[in-house]
């Protein structure tokens, strides 16, 4: 099974940027489809972002879509998520998220989670 690290969570002032990253452990990146999800307080589990297994199509959220960037390096087995123009309504708990099965057009989680990462966004 594979173990998912993130990192690069913060405290950020509306409208900047921060970069997270998710480390995997233990199997080879390759093999799993790559998602991002966050949970802000008292809200549901969102879906943030996807990838495909070798990084040829992305697919995001629509409240992410064209400020965020998720993408992976297989050979360094980590995938990372850029995000711009940063809003406090971005203020969540981060996920990375590996499934080897799941399709890619798929938004619901997959098998393995890291334990997320806190990104806060002031307004």
């Amino acid at each position: 099974q594979v173990q998912l690290v993130e990192s690069g969570g913060g405290l950020v002032q509306a409208g900047g940027s921060l970069r997270l990253s998710c480390t995997a452990s233990g199997r080879a990146l390759s093999a799993y489809r790559m998602a991002w999800f966050r949970q802000a307080p008292g809200k549901e589990r969102e879906f943030v972002a996807a990838i495909t297994r070798i990084g040829s199509s992305t697919r995001y959220g629509d409240s992410v879509r064209g400020r965020f960037a998720i993408a992976r390096d297989n050979a360094k087995n980590t995938v990372s998520l850029q995000m711009n123009s940063l809003k406090p309504e971005d203020t969540a708990v981060y996920y990375c998220n590996a499934d080897q099965f799941l399709s890619f057009a798929a938004s619901t989680p997959g098998h393995y989670w890291g334990k997320g990462t806190l990104v806060t966004v002031s307004s």
